[in-house]
């Protein structure tokens, strides 16, 4: 799931009016699991450079990358946290702690072959879902298309107990970004799949194998 969706969505279910200070804390937790792959990205592309198969292709998956994003990612971990900040009373860091908890919850089903390691250090496994939230050949575009509709009815059903003006823009402007980039990427698909099965029926055509 992309890490906005996470915050919005999150907010839709943990927010409460009696409550508005933990909205920060909801998102925060919302998209502080996947703040080091953002950090690793940044290092990779601006500082070491490297190419953006590479990036996800070798260096992602590097003990050290590999494990600090287990580490964030994991729900016995967050869990843990929890179980301490309701011994001792910390209200916004039980929501906090739940958000984080949430955020791996909607990873589990729609991550393939980038699947995290949700249980670690206790455990490696990773589920391994039959669909992926991007991938295509995982049924992406229908994975996609889902979360566009969730964070679509979490927007209209938080917004108007948002407060922040700046808040308000930024969860409009995340709902026109994935709208336009689910347009814009399937459309591109679609025509590259089409010259393709043309290029195909040319070959054919002419007698090249």
């Amino acid at each position: 799931m992309n890490t906005p969706s996470h915050a919005i969505i999150n907010l839709a279910i943990l927010a409460k009016p009696q409550l508005p200070q933990a909205n920060l804390a909801i998102v925060i937790g919302g998209v502080l699991p996947d703040i080091p792959i953002f950090i690793f990205y940044f290092w990779a592309k601006f500082i070491v450079r490297l190419p953006e198969a590479k990036i996800w292709s070798e260096a992602y998956y590097q003990p050290l990358i590999q494990n600090l994003v287990a580490t964030f990612h994991s729900i016995p971990l967050a869990i843990i946290l929890l179980l301490i900040s309701y011994y001792f009373g910390w209200e916004i860091m039980q929501v906090f702690c739940i958000s984080l908890v949430f955020h791996s919850l909607g990873d589990l089903p729609v991550h393939n072959n980038d699947a995290h390691r949700h249980f670690f250090p206790f455990s490696n496994y990773r589920f391994i879902s039959p669909i992926s939230y991007w991938d295509p050949k995982h049924y992406g575009n229908i994975v996609a298309l889902i979360e566009i509709l969730l964070v679509l009815l979490a927007t209209l059903w938080i917004f108007p107990s948002i407060n922040s003006a700046i808040g308000k823009i930024l969860i409009v402007l995340v709902n026109i970004f994935y709208c336009s980039s689910y347009i814009y990427f399937y459309s591109r698909r679609k025509k590259e799949e089409g010259r393709r099965k043309r290029e195909e029926v040319k070959k054919e055509k002419s007698g090249v194998v």
